[in-house]
């Protein structure tokens, strides 16, 4: 993508992206299935419309409602973080992924006080905790977001001449 605000700019364009697939699918979700009852797709897949009070994959699920708030700064440092390392490409990646994500799951906690989750997976009687395409967008920027530091702690080159992180 290119530098500057242009730059900026459209790495927004990838979060607005993710956070347009995220509340498309979640609207799909709650007008097609019904709450609590998993429809089957694969030997390993389902489908099941859950209302999620917390966090990532339920965490903070009793907290009592404060966690929206902090989601609104990260929301801002994400903000502030993606400017400031627009010509990054691979962290500029990962923290439009995060953004776009968070903004999903944010929008959810501000307009109806949780989030829409209907992804669930499950292998030999084990299943992983439902969530949705943001939460996926957000597992991927912070995958990318540990890739560029093992990157960086391995002394490979930078992933873009423009790095403006101290000491890249």
């Amino acid at each position: 993508m290119p530098e500057g605000r242009a730059g900026w700019m459209g790495w927004l364009g990838l979060s607005a992206a993710v956070l347009a697939i995220d509340l498309a699918t979640k609207a799909w979700a709650s007008a097609s299935l019904a709450s609590g009852e998993p429809v089957r797709v694969t030997g390993f897949f389902n489908l099941v419309l859950v209302h999620n009070p917390g966090a990532a994959f339920s965490f903070l699920a009793g907290a009592g409602g404060w966690q929206r708030w902090f989601f609104v700064a990260v929301t801002a440092v994400l903000l502030w973080l993606l400017r400031k390392d627009a010509s990054n490409r691979l962290l500029a990646a990962a923290y439009s992924l995060v953004l776009g994500g968070a903004a999903g799951n944010l929008w959810d906690r501000l307009t109806i006080g949780k989030v829409v989750d209907f992804i669930q997976l499950h292998a030999a009687g084990y299943y992983w905790p439902a969530f949705n395409a943001a939460d996926s967008a957000i597992t991927l920027g912070v995958v990318l977001l540990l890739w560029d530091g093992l990157r960086e702690a391995r002394g490979k080159p930078p992933a873009a001449a423009g790095d403006s992180r101290p000491g890249a």
